[in-house]
């Protein structure tokens, strides 16, 4: 019996401490790296774009500015997005938010953690257009790192936080937090 419990102790239960012991070490930063890496996976032609670049290149009054598609549901982009953005649905995307854009306009696709912005983004390049790029880390990163994000054409607080698991802790800072109910979740695959 001592047996059968040191082995269960060896297998299951020091893991298990080790591994929560390195997810409070390394906290969001490795969480979000986990995601990008599984998403980039998933959506292997993809690029990617950090939040430091895209706020340089939105701030940067000489060069042309990207056109920015928040890939989120309605509830998640009223409550917050990020300046001069155009909500594209993610579950059923439209090229009616690039209307009048050639193709070889510079696009950065975003969401909550970056899945359905990589998705927005693959389908996009599907779609003849060269120049896209996805958010790593996206606009949870973005807030947590006090970024402008805007509502209405007014700066905001808040962020919605998409479900009880991503946006409650995990990934998004308690101060960005908006009491809102979890989005409605579709399937999301290609």
């Amino acid at each position: 019996m001592r047996r059968l419990a040191r082995l269960f102790l060896i297998l299951f239960v020091l893991p298990t401490l080790i591994g929560a012991l390195v997810m409070v070490a390394a906290g969001r930063p490795l969480l979000f790296e986990l995601l990008q890496r599984g998403t980039s996976y998933k959506f292997p032609q993809v690029k990617w774009i950090v939040t430091r670049d895209l706020a340089r290149w939105m701030e940067d009054s000489a060069g042309a500015k990207p056109v920015i598609l928040d890939a989120r549901s309605e509830p998640e982009f009223e409550v917050s997005h990020l300046r001069g953005a155009r909500r594209i649905d993610p579950y059923r995307p439209g090229l009616e938010a690039l209307a009048g854009f050639p193709k070889d306009t510079p696009i950065v696709t975003y969401s909550s953690a970056g899945y359905r912005g990589a998705r927005v983004a693959s389908w996009l390049s599907e779609q003849g257009y060269g120049r896209v790029q996805n958010l790593g880390s996206s606009l949870f990163q973005w807030a947590n790192e006090g970024r402008p994000i805007f509502r209405g054409g007014q700066p905001a607080d808040l962020v919605h936080p998409y479900d009880g698991k991503w946006g409650w802790g995990w990934l998004l800072e308690g101060e960005y937090r908006a009491p809102a109910p979890a989005v409605e979740q579709h399937s999301v695959a290609p």
